[in-house]
């Protein structure tokens, strides 16, 4: 068997806030609009899918995801972006190899993790 990783899925309250927050923040581009609920989007070869909740799917959904991470190689510049986008950085910290991490606030609760790269 063979498995490989596809997709993360956010559901959101508002797809268009959620799929510019991505773009804004950390580089993403819009991929393929999925008709009549949302948008992929590509983060850096990771695709998100974003959409509200699916009327169709019958299983209990909830919005957000808890988070995603990303590296950077600038790390005062990557959150200096950050702020000056008005993003929240929710906490600073010390990685396990001695670089920089930080929790910043995303859409509907979520949140991205930023980690410097060392």
């Amino acid at each position: 068997m063979t498995i490989s990783f596809q997709h993360v899925h956010i559901k959101t309250r508002d797809v268009e806030r959620a799929v510019r927050y991505y773009i804004d923040n950390f580089g993403a581009s819009r991929k393929a609009e999925i008709p009549g609920r949302g948008w992929q989007v590509d983060l850096h070869g990771t695709q998100l899918n974003i959409t509200g909740i699916i009327n169709e799917q019958k299983h209990a959904q909830h919005h957000g995801i808890e988070h995603m991470a990303v590296v950077t190689d600038d790390y005062p510049g990557t959150l200096a972006k950050l702020r000056e986008n008005g993003v929240a950085v929710l906490e600073e910290l010390k990685g396990d190899r001695g670089n920089r991490v930080a929790f910043v606030a995303a859409t509907d609760d979520s949140q991205m993790e930023i980690i410097e790269k060392v």
